[in-house]
């Protein structure tokens, strides 16, 4: 069995970069994803019936096909119409685009948590749309969406699997190109295991780091069960 391992700490830098890869295609799509997702959010709590049909129709289209599908769209069929993408910007942009729409979704869902009573003192004493909103809503909406935000992330991260489909040397595609050379499955498809075990909990771990230094009171998450809470709320029931 040896070997075996001795055989694959040779093609360890293949999966270091792989690592890499994803990480970077991770990072990119969920920049995408959040800024997609709240503006969408946005247009769907909009007072305009052209921007709520759009923000509904992206967001029903996105979650009722299957993401592989989006990815083909992009890569193969985009092509069609004149516009060429590599496997790395094609992966970034649909992976963005599906999760922003499920973004958006858990954006509304946070705007709608805020007490209607808070925007109409917010109105009362003076203050803009935008004011309302920066000061007033998005704090508290960030607070209450921010697990199911990280969530997304991990997900995310775990997608980035299906650009191997197209040909991307991300983590599950060069662990196919190893496994064809070596022929060694188990170990192979352990270590990519193993690397994703990583990255996800490496993410996670940044994740709760940033609740607890960006909320007030912090945001913490439980280790052993890894369920979010809120220290507020321990706090109301001492």
């Amino acid at each position: 069995m040896s070997y075996e391992w001795v055989t694959l700490a040779g093609y360890w830098s293949d999966f270091v970069r792989a690592s890499w890869l994803t990480l970077q295609i991770t990072l990119l799509a969920f920049v995408l994803a959040m800024l997609l997702g709240l503006l969408t959010a946005l247009a769907n709590a909009s007072r305009v019936g052209l921007l709520r049909a759009i923000a509904r129709v992206y967001i029903e289209a996105i979650r009722n096909t299957p993401v592989l599908l989006q990815i083909f769209i992009v890569f193969f069929g985009l092509p069609s119409l004149g516009l060429t993408l590599n496997a790395y910007t094609a992966g970034v942009i649909a992976l963005g685009v599906n999760v922003g729409a499920y973004l958006a979704e858990v954006f509304r869902a946070g705007i709608q948590s805020v007490p209607r009573g808070q925007l109409e003192a917010a109105s009362i004493l003076g203050l803009e749309r935008s004011q309302i909103f920066i000061e007033v809503v998005l704090p508290q909406a960030a607070r209450a969406v921010y697990p199911a935000i990280v969530n997304n992330l991990i997900q995310l991260l775990l997608g980035t699997s299906l650009l191997s489909a197209i040909a991307l040397p991300e983590l599950s595609g060069t662990a196919t190109v190893i496994n064809a050379r070596t022929l060694l499955y188990i170990q192979t498809f352990s270590i990519t295991l193993i690397a994703y075990l990583f990255l996800s909990n490496l993410l996670s771990w940044l994740a709760s780091q940033i609740g607890v230094r960006v909320f007030h009171p912090p945001l913490v998450m439980k280790k052993r069960t890894r369920q979010w809470f809120l220290v507020a709320r321990q706090a109301d029931r001492t």
